[in-house]
């Protein structure tokens, strides 16, 4: 091969021993730089001081950083190390990559066993499987088979979701998928903090937060203790599937239902999840997601799920039963069709490494067949005299004051509500009492407000 690359000299390795955060990635960095100039030389026949990329070993990885201890932690071999920092070059130093753009002048176009792919708005060389393969094979084919593992299903990678090949073509080959590094990882390794995402108005599922926290969350105690177990899973799961080697017997995520009536607390506890572990959760919008167009709702559960699996998302499936109901038996194609959107579902959750939370205001609604793949299935129950009252308690504003005829205790015996619509009655009167510039709660007014919620439930007591 007749084409010449300027390349500078390969320099000799380095020993990168340091403490501070950014220089295990900068040494890792460097040592990926030198990797793919001595690989360009090695396939271009130009004079290279190794025969042997693995003569260039990278850094130890010294120091507290969490790259450093994702290193320690996982052993990763030389193949393993480059495939991750290959990962991280477009991200950190994209210019890295700038030799790859070079042209083979024998055909007037890129080489294309160097792989890649340019994306708008980036302006540089983006790394796919084929760059990694080239960069760890050359023209070895023998070796190339041999870092297929690199990308199976059961390789450390794929199983906590640590990189993969994104593929916009299905019918392209499979080692073009564009490499990507789960964002997590990546601010896991960098620290940079990132915004949350914004989609478009399309996208069937958003974002949702709360400024409450546990102590803010009234139930009863068996609830919140099932709730807790959720946490020691999303905490322990990692640990069990693979330090205890129990991921050939126990499936990875989290999959469990919440149940009970609207304003029990189940949309609040899925966000305090969230809050808890740092993991964005995602209400699916059901609106959006389901189609009378057979098809569309795969597609669109298709869209949430690979998303989510990508950003280590919980997803939240509120009023679950519009879905996820009871079906019948199949008398026509519509009956077929629903079907069909349930057993995809019912795989795609099975297949999830995250956590999945469907909410049902009443689980008989949901199909048997479904349920019983679940984890958990947690009662959100009405709240009794003595949850009412901590609610009461916990939701009027510290800057206001209770009238002296307004004993919480007798109200919480008194009206049997949810918290939802508790706090729709401490809006209520508080709201009036600053309509009157007073910052005094009134027994009328909150009389009033319960009521009005009474009422709209269609009860009077």
């Amino acid at each position: 091969m007749s084409t010449e690359v300027a390349i500078p000299c390969q320099k000799k390795p380095n020993d990168h021993t340091t403490d501070s955060f950014a220089d295990l990635l900068a040494s890792d960095l460097e040592w990926c730089a030198d990797i793919v100039l001595m690989r360009l030389k090695l396939y271009l026949g130009q004079e290279c001081a190794y025969q042997d990329i693995t003569h260039l070993p990278p850094a130890l990885p010294e120091g507290t950083s969490p790259y450093a201890e994702f290193l320690k932690q996982h052993s990763l071999n030389f193949e393993e190390r480059l495939l991750l920092v290959l990962s991280l070059v477009p991200h950190l130093r994209p210019q890295l990559l700038d030799f790859f753009l070079v042209k083979n002048t024998s055909y007037d176009r890129e080489f294309t066993e160097f792989g890649g792919v340019l994306e708008a708005p980036h302006k540089g060389f983006l790394p796919t499987g084929e760059t990694a393969l080239f960069l760890l094979a050359g023209k070895d084919i023998h070796k190339r088979l041999a870092c297929g593992y690199l990308f199976g299903k059961n390789h450390l990678f794929a199983t906590k979701n640590i990189l993969s090949l994104a593929h916009t073509n299905t019918r392209a080959p499979y080692f073009s998928g564009l490499l990507q590094l789960n964002e997590r990882y990546l601010d896991r390794f960098t620290g940079l903090p990132r915004p949350t995402h914004h989609y478009h108005v399309d996208f069937p599922a958003h974002p949702i937060f709360t400024g409450l926290n546990w102590e803010d969350l009234v139930l009863p105690a068996h609830t919140k203790e099932e709730v807790m177990e959720i946490l020691t899973w999303m905490e322990h799961g990692e640990t069990l599937l693979h330090a205890w080697e129990l991921r050939t017997r126990i499936k990875p995520g989290c999959r469990v239902i919440f149940h009970g009536p609207p304003g029990t607390g189940k949309t609040l506890t899925a966000t305090l999840l969230g809050k808890t572990t740092g993991k964005e959760v995602y209400r699916i919008d059901l609106d959006k997601i389901t189609s009378k167009y057979i098809g569309e709702t795969e597609k669109n559960l298709a869209r949430v799920f690979d998303e989510a699996e990508n950003k280590d998302w919980i997803l939240f499936f509120d009023e679950a039963d519009a879905l996820f109901g009871k079906r019948t038996q199949v008398n026509n194609a519509n009956d077929r069709h629903a079907n069909q959107e349930v057993a995809y579902l019912l795989q795609r959750i099975e297949d999830f490494p995250g956590v999945v939370v469907l909410a049902s205001n009443l689980l008989g609604n949901l199909d048997k067949a479904f349920t019983r793949r679940f984890q958990a299935i947690i009662q959100f129950p009405m709240p009794g005299p003595e949850e009412r009252r901590l609610l009461w308690e916990k939701s009027f504003s510290k800057h206001c004051t209770l009238s002296e005829d307004i004993d919480l205790a007798r109200v919480a015996e008194a009206y049997a509500l949810a918290g939802g619509a508790l706090i729709n009655v401490v809006r209520y009167c508080s709201l009036e009492a600053l309509k009157r510039h007073s910052s005094k709660i009134l027994l009328a007014d909150l009389e009033k407000g319960i009521r009005r919620e009474l009422m709209k439930e269609g009860r009077t007591s």
